[in-house]
């Protein structure tokens, strides 16, 4: 069975399907999008070597020839090389305002092969395949994309709607457990945010989201799609609402800017840690009860996931440049960092009135667990 998330912005509405087998099904899905019965296909080595054939077979079978570009594997693709490879590679490929790209991979294809149809020909249609559960759940839908520049993550981009998201549930079998884990990392962040009710639920089906039952899963990425849909649609370019989707990625995109945005710490990893800081954050300045950062960290350590600092490998920097790390973030307003604290599970806000001795403070605790 197939659901079906709309997103409703103007002009640029588009349907979010979630379902099994849905790979095999992209051709009938992709068909009524196309001009002329041609696509280009941009994926990476570890998603081709799995799903790439099987797309190009479904395709075929509508009568739509693909082209296909694979780039390397791994965060370090996200940025200026790749992206100019991409866009010349889609220019060399003759793909016009018309035509559509397919984006066929993780968070770092889907936001690399984004801004690169952002840009070609001042914007071409795209479709997001997303292949991990965390760009299932997050960075698929909203319109972001972007690369990152040596002086953060995602720091260059630009916001442009893909056509179509295919949630595709069988082929998150394929992930390593702790890629899986990561991306879960992000289905709890939305539990936290917005929906005390969806966190319950993740509680209560821990054992059946780690054996990745399917109905759960699809119930899983479901919530999480129409959560971030409706945000989305209030907020589409983050002037308010939408800066709640960063919760815990203030700290996390400090942390991966530490460890070098390598596979010591993926990003749904640090997203979780992110999100039990932000708690305790939140518990220290009187915000909500101190129950509520244990709940969070018990729920993560439950599901096997990462939860602390201490679980990151490695070395990492003092606390202060941790702190001036969170700086460079793009949350930053006026020079004042923006934070989303918590008054509860479910009951998440924006606030720029965070004392940075506070946070110091936190991350020196945090360190000293290691």
């Amino acid at each position: 069975m197939t659901e079906t998330v709309h997103v409703p912005l103007e002009g640029r509405a588009y349907d979010v399907r979630i379902g099994s087998d849905l790979l095999g099904r992209a051709g009938a899905e992709i068909a009524p999008l196309l001009k002329r019965p041609r696509v280009a296909i941009v994926t990476d080595l570890h998603v081709a070597e799995l799903h790439l054939a099987a797309l190009t077979a479904a395709l075929k079978v509508d009568g739509i020839e693909a082209v296909s570009l694979t780039l390397p594997a791994g965060e370090s693709t996200k940025g200026w090389t790749q992206f100019e490879r991409t866009v010349e590679w889609l220019l060399e490929q003759k793909v016009e305002r018309r035509d559509v790209v397919v984006a066929l991979g993780g968070g770092v294809i889907g936001d690399l092969v984004g801004f690169a149809a952002a840009v070609l020909r001042r914007g071409v249609r795209f479709v997001q395949i997303p292949t991990s559960l965390l760009a299932q759940v997050d960075s698929s839908v909203g319109g972001k994309t972007g690369i990152n520049a040596p002086q953060g993550k995602n720091l260059i981009g630009a916001f442009h709607q893909p056509s179509l998201v295919l949630a595709d549930i069988s082929v998150l079998n394929s992930l390593p457990d702790r890629d899986f884990l990561a991306g879960y990392g992000e289905v709890v962040k939305y539990g936290l945010l917005g929906d005390a009710a969806f966190f319950d639920w993740q509680d209560a089906n821990a054992a059946r989201i780690r054996v990745r039952d399917p109905e759960a899963l699809a119930y899983a990425v479901k919530r999480s799609v129409e959560m971030k849909a409706e945000i989305v649609v209030r907020d589409e370019t983050e002037q308010g609402d939408r800066a709640l989707l960063n919760l815990g990625h203030t700290f996390c995109h400090a942390f991966e800017a530490a460890t070098g945005y390598s596979d010591r710490l993926l990003h749904g990893e640090g997203v979780a840690i992110g999100c039990a800081l932000a708690f305790e954050l939140s518990a220290r300045l009187g915000l909500c009860s101190q129950e509520d950062p244990s709940r969070v960290r018990e729920m993560l350590s439950a599901m096997g996931m990462k939860v602390r600092l201490a679980d990151i490998p490695g070395d990492l920097p003092d606390a202060q440049t941790l702190l001036d790390l969170m700086g460079q973030d793009k949350k930053v307003i006026d020079g004042q960092l923006r934070f989303i604290m918590a008054r509860g599970i479910g009951q998440a806000f924006v606030t720029s009135d965070v004392p940075s001795e506070t946070v110091l403070t936190l991350l020196q605790d945090a360190l000293s667990e290691r």
